[in-house]
């Protein structure tokens, strides 16, 4: 049986910035390669590298050296357009900071990126999926009328909407209380098996860290410990 295809892949990943003492290494030397379907924790102190790695592993930023292939596609290839198309068309996101526009309803924040992808059907989708994650009953409510958690199940609604094949997630339970967290953690596992979607989570907490297949552990900027990824 061949083995999966590999969805994200970095080869001797780095990022140095310039600094009025002289240049920063923020990240060196990582590399990995994350079949398609697998979950991965990034771990680490703050400051460790983690959001930088991610930032570079979706594309928001370009590494100094090495690189990122996602779905096959060298990212530093691209444009900046490109890249945010190709995100448009592979990859969803759940933040921290939920990220939802205030002024818009639960179903409008779902269905924005289905309109921005010209999806047809974009709201019937956005209802099902605002049903699915226990909302459906809070479709024409804005944020500020939410709770954390409630918006933060907005917010995996709207990422999983697009059926994304990478789901990037950095701290999803991170401004939430311990028992909302936990809730909020078992719906994300839950969604991204039912999907098969590929996940790439940034987190401090080390319980929701071992639920993942694969594990990086950062420390000032480097791997200091890899677990979990094929030979």
């Amino acid at each position: 049986m061949p083995a999966p295809q590999s969805v994200l892949e970095c080869i001797q990943l780095g990022k140095r910035v310039a600094l009025a003492d002289g240049p920063l290494d923020l990240l060196s030397e990582i590399s990995f390669a994350l079949p398609e379907g697998d979950s991965l924790a990034i771990v680490g102190a703050s400051g460790s590298g983690k959001s930088t790695l991610l930032a570079l592993l979706a594309g928001l930023d370009l590494p100094t050296s090495g690189s990122v292939a996602l779905a096959g596609t060298d990212l530093a290839s691209l444009d900046e357009d490109g890249r945010a198309r190709l995100r448009g068309r592979l990859a969803g996101f759940v933040f921290q900071s939920f990220q939802l526009l205030p002024e818009l309803t639960a179903l409008e924040n779902v269905m924005l990126p289905l309109e921005l992808a010209s999806r047809k059907g974009a709201r019937d989708i956005a209802a099902a999926w605002l049903e699915r994650v226990g909302l459906g009953k809070r479709l024409a409510h804005t944020p500020r009328t939410l709770s954390g958690g409630e918006q933060q199940r907005v917010a995996l609604a709207r990422a999983f909407a697009t059926s994304p094949r990478i789901l990037y997630a950095d701290e999803p339970t991170g401004s939430l209380d311990t028992h909302t967290g936990e809730r909020i953690a078992e719906l994300l596992f839950e969604l991204n098996r039912e999907t098969g979607a590929t996940l790439v989570l940034v987190t401090h907490d080390e319980t929701l860290a071992a639920r993942c297949g694969a594990r990086l552990r950062l420390a000032a900027g480097r791997a200091v410990e890899q677990t979990g990824f094929a030979a």
